[in-house]
């Protein structure tokens, strides 16, 4: 693969960059991911999609090469398996991402935790995770173990796509994200068996997503993010858009008007009093925010459906 080319064409700046086809961009980020690319042209090519963003022939592009490297985990008989990413950690609220996966389980729903941490400045969802019994899985058999016995398992994408976690890396290096966490929130560890969570942070990304995962006839659930985080804003509920075979539905609109605090729902707290919340919400002690029980309403009829 001819690197320069390929630069040439998307490293002109945001108005002067051109897309690259499907095909072409299926061998490029294959590539990224094998770790054939030089480190020059690597950094090169992650700063020009950055400036350029990506198309969503492209996004497919990348997807495909990501679904030939993915791990994959057996799913139990039953309802499909929800995926849920976790990339950032909580930064100014609590973190009700593993609440979220909770309650599926009581449904009857597997999930699978993937992700990766490496934020100084936000509390670690890993360590959240271990402080209510969810630690992570050392590999894909050892998840799919725990997805058939507990119906839930935590599994660092390392284990998952090795290649794009040291694309995930980079960021400290280059102090910016890249599209590799743009795809992070894509992975199928249990294709043709997933509902995928996608997450996003900024409002551009939700129309291009709606777009790939109407392309890619996607199962997933797609929403803006809280702190980046793939649960429902418990003091606003986002707009929920559920996609079957790629087919869009509002599972939930969005709430209008302010996001207040809440009562009973802390500020950023510790990793200690985070899993306590989390464990009084499922004892029934303190309230479940209604807009992470309409989340889980809409998982678990996506997961149950053919």
């Amino acid at each position: 693969m001819n690197f320069a080319t390929i630069i040439k064409e998307i490293g002109r700046g945001a108005k002067g960059a051109k897309p690259i086809d499907g095909a072409s961009a299926e061998a490029l980020f294959g590539a990224m991911l094998d770790g054939t690319v030089p480190d020059l042209e690597l950094g090169a090519i992650i700063i020009a999609l950055r400036i350029k963003s990506e198309s969503v022939d492209e996004l497919a592009g990348f997807q495909r090469a990501m679904d030939a490297r993915c791990a994959q985990l057996a799913v139990p008989d039953g309802p499909r398996c929800v995926v849920l990413p976790t990339y950032n950690g909580a930064r100014r609220q609590a973190n009700l991402m593993p609440l979220v996966a909770l309650l599926l389980t009581r449904e009857g729903v597997p999930v699978l935790i993937q992700g990766r941490h490496d934020f100084d400045s936000r509390s670690n969802p890993f360590e959240l995770l271990t402080a209510l019994d969810l630690p992570l899985s050392p590999d894909a058999a050892h998840a799919t173990t725990q997805l058939a016995q507990r119906r839930i398992a935590c599994l660092d994408v390392d284990q998952l796509l090795p290649g794009l976690a040291r694309l995930l890396a980079l960021r400290l290096r280059l102090g910016v994200r890249g599209s590799a966490h743009t795809m992070a929130k894509l992975i199928d560890p249990c294709q043709g068996r997933s509902v995928r969570v996608v997450a996003v942070t900024h409002p551009e990304y939700l129309e291009r997503m709606d777009e790939l995962l109407a392309a890619t006839r996607a199962c997933a659930l797609l929403m803006r993010g809280t702190e980046g985080e793939a649960y429902a804003n418990p003091r606003r509920r986002p707009r929920i858009m559920a996609y079957r075979d790629g087919l869009a539905d509002i599972a939930w609109p969005a709430e209008e008007g302010g996001a207040p605090p809440l009562s009973g729902l802390p500020d950023a707290p510790g990793i200690a009093d985070n899993a306590a919340l989390i464990r009084a919400m499922l004892a029934g002690q303190t309230p479940i925010p209604q807009p992470v029980l309409d989340q889980v309403a809409a998982l678990a009829e996506l997961a149950r459906r053919d």
